[in-house]
């Protein structure tokens, strides 16, 4: 994977099942009701977060990878199956909450002893069972957005991914009905595969209000050197709308030692790199970004942290 086209790469990071850290370092309500740009989107774990939780209007995921393309459309699926189904009660059940959760026994005295009831055998029941609602442990940010780990995992190995049905024009993410709108998930997140640093997609006509960039930085540096990624950035202002959001996830420096051994190029190109990861965001603002700003450390695969830095953009 000489684009750090890993597969399995999401599975192996801190865990993986639970929201992305990256994603909570942001300030609320930056995805909100935007049009997002996931670059090296990879399986689209990300991608399909912030569609799902973040409240995006629309997000689009691109890889060099068509496999992994292939396997973010898989992911996006999968995680559709998995959420609660849409609800028109009037009653919203907060996602990190359990349906019909009790409340706590505050009396300092001892619970009463319960008598066992005894019921005949082959007595018919005139309502079944209903099962506790799976407890989401991982906060969503948006309290009115399905919980995402409605269904255990097991009901996608045993039944497989459910068939999304086309959407409704006119609903919106969010808003209680059937949740088939344009903007509610999975309709509001498509993929690409695309070289993005040298090919445009459609998409990039209209412009992005929010890029996402994680872990990319490195590989298209030693591909492309110093000039290569000062155009990579230079293409990002231009497709992010005035007043949009850059956030920027850079490799670190000492990370690019073992990738150089991948290839003769990688190798050869590793010598004539000038610019350090601690450089970009000079280079960004030489570009016409504002700031950056540094957000905190999200961390990759577990082995070392990495700084996240938010650009804004202008026009």
């Amino acid at each position: 994977p000489i684009h750090g086209n890993y597969h399995g790469y999401y599975a192996k990071r801190p865990s993986p099942h639970l929201s992305d850290t990256r994603l909570r370092l942001l300030p609320a309500g930056t995805f909100t009701n935007a049009t997002v740009l996931d670059v090296g989107c990879n399986e689209g774990w990300v991608t399909c977060e912030i569609a799902q939780v973040y409240g995006a209007a629309k997000v689009v995921g691109v890889d060099i990878d068509e496999s992994l393309v292939e396997a973010a459309w898989r992911r996006r699926r999968a995680v559709w199956s998995l959420q609660a189904p849409p609800t028109t009660s009037t009653t919203t059940l907060h996602p990190t909450e359990p349906r019909a959760a009790a409340e706590p026994n505050i009396s300092d005295s001892p619970p009463k002893k319960k008598r066992k009831r005894t019921v005949p055998k082959n007595t018919p029941t005139t309502q079944a069972p209903v099962p506790p609602a799976t407890q989401q442990h991982d906060a969503d940010p948006v309290p009115d957005l399905p919980a995402r780990a409605y269904f255990p995992a097991s009901c996608l190995h045993e039944f497989g991914p459910q068939p999304i049905p086309p959407s409704i024009k006119g609903e919106v993410q969010g808003e209680r009905g059937s949740g088939r709108g344009k903007t509610a998930f999975p309709h509001n997140v498509s993929f690409r595969a695309a070289d993005w640093t040298a090919t445009d997609i459609p998409e990039d006509k209209a412009g992005y209000d929010v890029i996402v960039v994680f872990s990319l930085t490195k590989w298209i540096h030693l591909h492309a050197l110093d000039t290569g990624l000062t155009a990579f950035f230079q293409k990002l202002h231009r497709v992010l709308r005035p007043g949009g959001t850059l956030v920027l996830e850079p490799q670190p420096w000492e990370s690019y030692t073992k990738a150089r051994r991948m290839s003769p190029t990688l190798k050869e190109n590793y010598s004539k790199l000038l610019l350090r990861p601690e450089g970009f965001g000079e280079v960004l603002r030489e570009v016409g970004f504002a700031g950056p700003v540094r957000m905190g450390c999200g961390g990759e695969g577990g082995e070392y942290f990495l700084a996240l830095l938010a650009s804004v953009g202008f026009g």
